[in-house]
């Protein structure tokens, strides 16, 4: 094991990187997605805008020539109505949400790659820690977070006024347009005005995705034990790996069966499966200490006998216990009513014996 003391000066070996990858731990700059999410949208909206419109134009004009239908007047003839008016609205946005669902994905996998990870996307009860939560919140990150919302939000305010301003005096003009002329100029002043904010959040995008790289890189970085370590690991033979990995497992075995005395009670299948557990009111629900399958259960119950542990026959719950608890977890919250039950009939037996005595 690496000191505590020990400064991280070392850039992170290819193993730590790729660790790090599997969990998702990747340099991804958010703000650059959405600068290029929002130019790929105002590109098809410039370029289908016209189609867009034509398209929605149609589609209220239907509608409100149905309206005046006697037959619309009904359950099925408002259904059809409606559905007609969301299809006519999905066809019309779909060039535009397609454009920017390519464009989302092409930034992400232009900024790490594409290389999925199951472990990435798998639920994660440390992401919901409140502890976790206020310790991102009040620490040295979120200040470097909130500085760079007020800088993007100062930027593209700035950008969004200089564009804006010099347009006030011209506004008086667009009185007496026709609703068709003013549509099209507000629609062109809006459109300058919004690509204009769109690349400047483009180059704070990039700019945030070199500070994302760096802090990457720091926080990867390992210390010279660390980096030693690693590649003793790799220089050693593959016998003397598994052997090493043997010796893990046995110990970890023994540490497990020493448990069992201390356990509460015993679950088991009753020969395949044998599940320890305990529980002594420190922690929210009762936790497996040890658990196994066929030597590795008949040996726990070996064990549970000599010391006295109450051994329990419950297949179904054995088998969900071995299945989806790991060894030092706690049981997951739909066991705990059986896991109760079975807890309160081995503290009624524990004190009827002591009553008799």
């Amino acid at each position: 094991m690496a000191s505590s003391g020990q400064s991280k000066t070392e850039k992170a070996t290819p193993k730590k990187r790729d660790e790090a990858r599997k969990k998702g731990q990747v340099a991804k700059s958010a703000d650059l997605n959405g600068a290029v999410v929002m130019l790929a949208g105002l590109m098809a909206l410039a370029a289908a805008g016209s189609a867009i419109a034509g398209r929605m134009q149609t589609a209220m004009t239907d509608a409100l020539a149905h309206v005046g239908d006697p037959s619309i007047v009904s359950r099925h003839g408002v259904g059809e109505l409606l559905m007609g008016a969301l299809t006519d609205t999905g066809l019309a946005v779909a060039p535009i949400a397609g454009a920017c669902l390519v464009a989302g994905v092409a930034a992400s996998v232009v900024q790490v790659g594409f290389k999925p990870s199951a472990k990435a996307a798998a639920p994660d009860p440390k992401r919901i820690n409140p502890l976790k939560g206020l310790k991102q919140i009040f620490g040295p990150n979120s200040l470097v977070e909130g500085a760079k919302s007020i800088v993007k939000v100062a930027v593209v305010g700035a950008i969004v006024a200089a564009a804006l301003v010099p347009l006030l005096p011209e506004m008086g003009t667009y009185v007496g347009m026709t609703p068709r002329q003013l549509v099209s100029e507000l629609v062109g002043t809006i459109m300058g005005i919004a690509q204009r904010a769109a690349v400047a959040y483009l180059v704070i995008g990039l700019a945030d995705l070199v500070w994302q790289r760096f802090r990457h890189e720091k926080q990867l970085r390992m210390d010279l034990q660390e980096v030693k370590e690693e590649h003793k690991q790799q220089q050693l033979p593959a016998e003397v790996k598994m052997a090493m990995r043997r010796r893990q497992a046995s110990a970890a075995r023994a540490r497990m069966m020493g448990a069992v005395p201390e356990a509460d009670v015993v679950v088991t299948n009753p020969t395949h499966f044998a599940v320890a557990l305990k529980y002594d009111g420190t922690k929210t629900a009762p936790e497996v200490v040890a658990k196994g399958q066929d030597l590795l259960a008949l040996r726990i119950r070996e064990i549970a006998k000599e010391h006295g542990v109450p051994i329990v026959p419950d297949p179904p719950l054995a088998r969900s216990l071995h299945k989806s608890v790991e060894v030092g977890r706690q049981i997951p919250e739909e066991l705990f009513a059986s896991v109760a039950q079975i807890l309160a009939y081995v503290y009624r037996v524990a004190g009827r014996r002591s009553s008799a005595a």
